[in-house]
């Protein structure tokens, strides 16, 4: 087997790229290509970046066949990936799935079920019903919570452990094990028994994230018809919480329809805002983005700054507008002008 030397490269969201020899982008990039591999765009098929690896391999084998046939018996040129920075799930398992693609020259079973898992976690899909704390997306979360380092060593540690983690997933699905959900999978590895436990303690945190919370009850837009849905939200300042989306949308207890929280707007630090809504209940936040850009470009022009980045509007086929994020170099808007936006879009309701 040739030896194959890779090196990484981090870089912010949404970063265009264009193909590249000898380099692979995944999860980023804009563009589904050979050799740039990301859903995050218009024209992208309604697949994670993992899912559409395993749909596309010739996206990986087309781009480095050259690069393959270059090395020798016993040697490769080194090979670039680039991802985003802070690496989660979806693009960890991009990488697994690439050098398991280059090592074996095809995607087999077990690659395809880590694929269709990581679909079900990109797009905020998994089950209400399972156990989370027996997920392999809760624990590798809790992996990765409470880190205190440098970005460029989180990222470094993140990559380490997940990649660590994709081929332990790996090696049990090819034993015939069940990983989508799955306690006695990790029970007597030590750094995933504590794992779980994390995960069942952030429980607590979320009950503190939601005491401080604001409860929002919103009229929003069906996707794909006429028509809106009440919906209850939940606005969380700099949450404690890592699994405050799965938490909320799981609490039929707390929210006043009995369907859990299905609108989550968490703030960090003011610099930073994210919505999103459960793709289960069947509404989205499509014309939300283009509210938040007015506000933020007047904001920015009465300072007299301008719009260098956008509020990024989930308009793609696989977020389908239930996702919207402040732009790159934060955001001029203060909580209450956030909020203000949604109300008027969402319709407020007593």
């Amino acid at each position: 087997m040739k030896v194959m030397e890779v090196i990484y490269e981090f870089v912010p969201y949404g970063e265009p790229f264009d193909p590249r020899p000898g380099t692979i982008v995944l999860d980023v990039g804009m563009r589904t290509v050979p050799g740039v591999i990301d859903h995050h765009h218009p024209e992208a098929e309604p697949e994670c970046t993992a899912s559409l690896i395993a749909k596309h391999p010739e996206l990986v084998l087309d781009h480095l066949s050259q690069y393959l046939a270059a090395g020798s018996e016993k040697s490769l040129p080194p090979l670039r990936i680039v991802t985003h920075r802070l690496p989660d799930f979806d693009s960890l398992a991009s990488i697994f799935l690439t050098l398991k693609l280059l090592e074996t020259g095809k995607i087999d079973p077990s690659l395809e079920r880590i694929a269709r898992y990581t679909r079900l976690v990109d797009s905020a899909s998994l089950p209400k019903d399972i156990e989370l704390s027996a997920t392999p997306y809760a624990i590798l979360r809790a992996l990765f919570s409470g880190a205190r380092q440098e970005e460029a060593e989180i990222n470094q540690r993140r990559l380490a452990e997940g990649l660590k983690f994709m081929r332990f997933l790996y090696a049990k699905a090819n034993e015939g094990y069940q990983i989508e959900q799955n306690r006695r999978l990790f029970s007597g590895i030590d750094r995933y028994e504590r794992a779980i436990r994390k995960v069942e303690n952030d429980y607590l945190q979320y009950l503190d994230d939601l005491a401080r919370a604001d409860k929002i009850l919103l009229d929003l837009p069906l996707s794909g018809m006429t028509g809106r849905r009440p919906v209850d939200g939940l606005a969380v300042r700099n949450p404690r919480s890592f699994l405050l989306k799965e938490w909320s949308r799981r609490d039929l207890a707390q929210s006043s329809l009995g369907k859990g929280f299905s609108l989550l707007v968490t703030s960090f630090g003011g610099q930073r805002y994210i919505l999103g809504v459960d793709p289960a209940i069947g509404v989205n936040l499509r014309g939300l983005g283009g509210l938040l850009n007015q506000k933020e470009e007047e904001k920015r022009a009465a300072a007299g700054n301008s719009l260098t980045h956008r509020w990024y509007e989930g308009n793609c086929p696989f977020f389908d507008y239930r996702i919207i994020d402040s732009p790159q170099d934060g955001t001029a808007l203060l909580e209450e002008d956030v909020i203000a936006c949604l109300r008027v879009f969402g319709r407020s309701l007593p």
